[in-house]
C-alpha cells in the first residue's frame, strides 16, 4: 500500500527526529527540529519545549497529530521499522502497541495478523515477514525465540496496564509459565516488580508480562493518546520501561511533545476525505430524516456514473432511551412514514449488533441506512457513509464526531467524477444555521480539525443559509449572466450539446423560449459557442448583454475569474543538444557517477566503537552515542568471533539497507566491501563490534551516500547553469501558469481585516502567510499591493504542484510572491525574515543566485528581487520600488 505524500513526510519527520536523538539526546533534537520554519508554521500553537519522560529522559517520547481519517493505524505500522533503524537497531525489537478499548484491540490483533492487510504488510516488508502478533491476553504463549528471532507486537488497551494497585492484575502478577524468559536475568536487576508473600522466593523478580517488557524495554506505541495522559500512565510506563514511545491522536494534549501535525486541508488533497461536510439545519427531527434520505437517493444517482461501485449509506443517530426518538422509533418513522424497507435498515447499538459479520462493502447487501447511538464509535468503519443524521441536538450529541468521522472518510481514498460524491453530508435539528454550524464546528475541533479548518470544512444547503449566523456568507457571491432567446426546443438542445462546461446551463421556457444562464465570467470561447446555435435574430441582443454583463462584473470577478492570462517562464538549460528543464534531478539523469568516486574509508574521528564494563560507547563525528546492556546475556564481549558474524554477512545486510534506486548494486557492494575491509583491515576493528553496531554504520554509510549525491548534484548543476560553457534560457512555452482555482486545497487567510486589491485569485482566495496575521511576509504582502506598477499578483504556495519553483542544487526553491506587471513584466519576489533554525547566508545566497541567472536570461521579461524587512535603510516597499526603476 503506498502512503500518502503527507504520511511519508510524518514518517520522515519521526525518522529525523530518532536519528537526532541517537547522537543529541531526544529533548536537543526535539528542539532543534521543531525549531525549523517548516515545522514551526506546522505546530503553530502545539509548539512546546519538550517534556521528558519522568524518570526516564533518555527515552524519545513525541506525538504525532493526524485528524480523523489520516491513517493513524497504517502510520503506526510503518512507524515500527522505522523506529527499528534510527533509535533502537536492533533486528528484531518488541512492540507494546496500546490502543483506548477491547473493541479496538480486537481489530488491531486481527488486522495485524492477517497477511493481506495493509498493517501486517507494511511490517512483513521491513522484517521479511518474521513478524509475530500476540494479544496481551494470550501473553503466557509468548517463548524467548519469538522475541529472539521475530519483530513481536502486543496489543493491549491502555487500561489493562494503567493501575494505581497492581494487585490482581494478571499482566503484573507472577506466572510461573513465563519463568524461561527470566533464567539469565540476575535476580538483582533494577526496576523489576518483586515477589510478595509466603514463599521463599520472596523478594525474587516476578515471572511477570509487566517485568518482560521491563526488560526488554520495547517500542510503546500508543493509539489516541489523549486518552493514555494521566499520571498513572506514567507510572505504567516506568514499569513498562520503553525504550521509546511514540503517540498518534487527531487531538493532542498540550504536554505531549507534539512533533509533526498533519492538517485537514492535507487529507483532502491527498482524497482521504469528502469536504466540504454540506450542513442543513431543520425545524423538526421528522424533516431531518426526511433531508438526509433525498440526500442519498441523489447521491444514489450520482454514483451510477462511477467506474467504482459506491452505495450511498445514512447513518442516524437517535436519542437514548427513555427519550422521544429512540432507536424503536426512528426505525418505526423510516418503515412506516419513510416507506423504508426493513432490509435496507441496519441497527447498531450495544444490545442490537445487525451489522456483525455484513460486508457493506458488498455489491449484494441491500443495508442503505444505519441506526445507531453511539456503538459505531469505536473502530467500525465504512467509506460509504456519506450523510450524518442527528435527530439529538447536535451540540449535546456527545458521540457526533465519532459518527462524523465514518462520514468523511473517502471510497476507495479518491476522488469521483460526480462532485457531490466528494462531499459530506450532515442534516440536524437546531434553532438556527447559526447554532448548527457552531455545534458542527465543535465537533470538528474535536476530530483534530483546527478552528479554521472546521470553519472553512462547512458549507450551507441550498436554502439553509441564516445572513445572520455565525457562518453567513464570508465570500462574495459570484454573479451570475441570465439571458432569454426566443428559440425553440431544437436550440435548447443544441446549445447543451455545443456548450459543455458545469458553469453553463440552458433551461427551456414555455411560450417558445430559452433562458441561457452562465456563473461566473462569460469566457470569449462559450460567447461564441451560444452565438454559433441561437438564431441569428437573437445575436446582436446576446452580444451586447455580454458586453454590459462585463462591464458590471468587472470589479466583481478576481482577476483569475476575468481570465487573465499569468505565465511565468521556466528555466530551462541545453543538455546534450537538448534544452531540458532546469531541475538537479533531470540534470543527474544525464550524469553517470558511481560511490567509487567517493571512498567510504571512516577514520577514527569520524567512526569509533570503546567497550566499558555494562556499556560499549560509539564515536561519530565528535559525537557519543551509549548502548547500555539489559542483562547479562547481552553482555558479550565486542572481540569475540560469534558463528555467522563475517565481513561478507555485514556487507549483505548493510546492502539490504541501503539499496537506492539510483545506485546500481555492483557498485554498492564493491563500495560496501572496500568500507568494511577498511574497518576490519588496516582499522583492526573485530566484526563482533561492528556487527553489534551495525545499524548506526549503517545510518553514517547512508549519510555518505547523501553526501555523495548531492556532492555530484552540485557539481552537475554548476555545470548545465553557471558554467562559462553552459546554456541557460527561460521559455514561456512549458512555464509555470496560474489559474483560477489553484489553490481550492490550501489554507485562505482569513483573520484580520486587510483585503488586498490585486490578488490574482481574489481577497477570499488568499493563501495563508506564515507567521502571525500581521507578521513579516504579510506586511511584504501589503507593500506588493500597493505597488502602482503591479496588475496583479499572487501568494505563492510552497511545495504546491501548481506553483512556481526554481532550482537549486538539493532541491526546488519556493519564491514567496509572483507579480505581473503593467507593462507585462513579471516579478518574482523572495521575502528573507529573520534567521531561523536551518535557514542562513548560505540559503539565500543561492536563492539569489538562481533568481538573479533567471533574470538575466529573460529578455527583459523577468525580475528578480529578495526583499528584507530593512536593508541599507530602506523598506520594504522601498526596496521593491528601486528594483522596478
Amino acid at each position: 500500500m503506498k502512503l500518502k505524500q503527507y504520511q511519508a513526510d510524518t514518517l520522515a519527520v519521526l525518522r529525523r527526529f530518532l536519528e537526532e536523538a541517537r547522537v543529541a539526546a531526544p529533548k536537543s533534537a526535539y528542539e532543534a527540529i521543531t525549531k525549523e520554519r517548516e515545522q514551526a508554521k506546522r505546530l503553530g500553537r502545539y509548539r512546546a519545549d519538550y517534556i521528558a519522560l519522568d524518570g526516564m529522559p533518555g527515552s524519545p517520547y513525541v506525538c504525532l497529530r493526524l485528524p480523523t481519517g489520516g491513517g493513524k493505524t497504517i502510520l503506526a505500522a510503518h512507524a515500527i521499522g522505522v523506529a527499528r533503524d534510527s533509535w533502537i537497531e536492533k533486528d528484531f525489537p518488541l512492540v507494546l502497541w496500546l490502543v483506548p478499548s477491547n473493541t479496538i484491540r480486537l481489530q488491531t490483533v486481527e488486522a495485524l495478523k492477517n497477511a493481506r492487510h495493509p498493517y501486517r504488510q507494511a511490517l512483513d516488508e521491513v522484517f521479511e515477514g518474521r513478524v509475530r502478533v500476540f494479544d496481551i491476553a494470550d501473553f503466557t504463549t509468548i517463548r524467548p525465540h519469538d522475541i529472539r528471532d521475530n519483530a513481536c507486537v502486543v496489543v493491549g488497551t491502555i487500561q489493562t496496564l494503567r493501575v494505581s494497585n497492581t494487585e490482581g492484575r494478571k499482566v503484573y502478577a507472577h506466572n510461573e509459565n513465563m519463568e524461561p524468559h527470566f533464567s539469565a536475568v540476575p535476580k538483582s536487576t533494577a526496576g523489576l516488580e518483586q515477589r510478595d508473600g509466603s514463599t521463599d522466593k520472596v523478594g525474587d523478580p516476578r515471572f511477570s508480562f509487566a517485568n518482560l517488557m521491563h526488560i526488554h524495554r520495547p517500542l510503546m506505541i500508543v493509539d489516541e493518546a489523549h486518552n493514555a495522559v494521566t499520571g498513572l500512565t506514567r507510572d505504567m510506563q516506568a514499569r513498562v520501561n520503553p525504550c521509546a514511545i511514540v503517540e498518534f491522536t487527531a487531538t493532542p494534549r498540550f504536554n505531549s511533545n507534539i512533533l509533526h501535525s498533519v492538517t485537514a486541508q492535507e487529507l483532502k488533497a491527498a482524497e482521504m476525505i469528502k469536504l466540504p461536510i454540506i450542513l442543513a439545519e431543520h425545524d423538526s427531527w421528522q424533516n431531518a430524516v426526511n433531508g438526509a434520505i433525498a440526500s442519498r437517493a441523489a447521491l444514489d444517482e450520482a454514483a451510477k456514473g462511477e467506474t467504482d461501485y459506491i452505495r450511498p449509506i445514512v447513518l442516524f443517530q437517535a436519542q437514548p432511551k427513555n427519550e422521544e426518538v429512540t432507536v424503536e422509533a426512528l426505525k418505526k418513522h423510516l418503515v412506516e412514514v419513510e416507506q423504508i424497507s426493513e432490509a435496507k435498515i441496519a441497527i447498531a447499538t450495544g444490545d442490537q449488533r445487525d451489522l456483525d459479520g455484513i460486508n457493506l462493502f458488498d455489491p449484494k447487501c441491500p443495508i442503505e441506512y444505519v441506526i445507531t447511538v453511539e456503538a459505531l464509535k469505536e473502530g467500525w468503519d465504512c467509506s460509504f457513509a456519506y450523510v450524518f443524521c442527528s435527530v439529538q441536538k447536535i451540540g449535546s450529541a456527545t458521540d457526533a464526531e465519532q459518527l462524523l468521522g465514518r462520514v468523511l472518510r473517502m471510497p476507495y481514498a479518491r476522488r469521483r467524477k460526480a462532485d457531490a460524491l466528494n462531499r459530506a453530508y450532515a442534516h440536524v435539528s437546531e434553532a438556527s444555521f447559526g447554532a448548527a454550524a457552531s455545534a458542527l464546528t465543535d465537533k470538528l475541533v474535536s476530530m483534530g480539525f483546527d478552528e479554521q479548518e472546521a470553519k472553512d470544512a462547512i458549507e450551507a444547503a441550498q436554502g439553509h443559509l441564516d445572513d445572520t449566523g455565525l457562518f453567513a456568507p464570508r465570500d462574495k457571491p459570484t454573479p451570475v449572466f441570465r439571458h432569454t432567446v426566443e428559440a425553440g426546443p431544437d436550440v435548447a438542445e443544441a446549445l447543451a450539446s455545443v456548450v459543455q462546461n458545469e458553469a453553463v446551463s440552458v433551461v427551456p421556457k414555455e411560450g417558445g423560449a430559452v433562458e441561457i444562464a452562465v456563473t461566473g465570467r462569460v469566457a470569449p470561447e462559450i460567447e461564441a459557442a451560444i452565438t454559433s446555435v441561437i438564431p441569428a435574430t437573437e445575436r446582436a441582443g446576446f452580444s451586447e448583454a455580454v458586453r454590459r454583463y462585463r462591464v458590471e462584473i468587472k470589479d466583481q470577478l478576481s482577476p483569475a475569474e476575468q481570465g487573465e492570462l499569468f505565465k511565468v517562464p521556466r528555466l530551462v538549460a541545453e543538455i546534450q543538444g537538448n534544452l531540458e528543464f532546469a531541475d538537479a534531478d533531470v540534470f543527474m539523469e544525464y550524469h553517470d557517477w558511481t560511490l567509487a568516486s567517493h571512498p567510504a574509508r571512516l577514520d577514527e574521528t569520524t567512526f569509533a566503537i570503546r567497550e566499558t564494563a555494562r556499556s560499549f560507547e560509539i564515536d561519530i563525528d565528535g559525537s557519543r552515542v551509549a548502548y547500555q546492556f539489559a542483562s547479562e546475556d547481552e553482555q558479550l564481549a565486542l572481540d569475540v568471533d560469534v558463528e555467522g558474524w563475517s565481513p561478507q554477512s555485514l556487507v549483505l545486510w548493510l546492502d539490504r539497507q541501503l539499496r537506492q534506486p539510483d545506485i546500481h548494486q555492483s557498485d554498492l557492494l564493491k563500495w560496501l566491501t572496500d568500507c568494511v575491509g577498511h574497518l576490519v583491515g588496516p582499522r583492526k576493528i573485530h566484526i563482533a563490534a561492528l556487527m553489534r553496531t551495525k545499524f548506526i554504520l549503517a545510518r553514517k554509510l547512508r549519510e555518505r551516500i547523501s553526501a555523495a549525491r548531492l556532492a555530484e548534484q552540485t557539481t552537475v548543476y554548476q555545470r548545465y547553469l553557471f558554467a562559462p560553457e553552459a546554456k541557460v534560457e527561460v521559455s514561456f512555452d512549458n512555464g509555470f501558469e496560474f489559474r483560477d482555482g489553484m489553490y481550492r486545497d490550501v489554507r485562505k487567510q482569513r483573520d484580520g481585516r486587510w483585503k488586498p486589491r490585486k490578488h490574482f485569485l481574489g481577497p477570499e482566495n488568499l493563501p495563508a502567510f506564515d507567521g502571525t496575521v500581521d507578521g513579516e511576509e504579510f506586511q511584504c504582502a501589503q507593500a506588493i499591493d500597493s505597488l502602482p506598477l503591479v496588475k496583479f499578483w499572487l501568494r505563492n504556495v510552497a511545495k504546491h504542484p501548481q506553483s512556481l519553483w526554481l532550482p537549486t542544487a538539493a532541491g526546488k526553491f519556493y519564491p514567496d510572491f509572483v507579480a505581473v506587471l503593467n507593462d507585462g513584466r513579471v516579478m518574482v519576489i523572495e521575502y528573507k525574515g529573520a534567521l531561523l533554525a536551518g535557514y542562513g547566508v548560505d540559503d539565500t545566497n543561492e536563492k539569489r543566485a538562481i533568481g538573479r541567472l533567471w533574470e538575466e536570461n529573460s529578455a527583459g521579461k523577468g525580475l528578480f528581487i529578495v526583499v528584507e524587512k530593512q536593508l541599507g535603510g530602506l523598506d520594504m516597499r522601498t526596496q521593491l520600488l528601486r528594483k522596478l526603476e
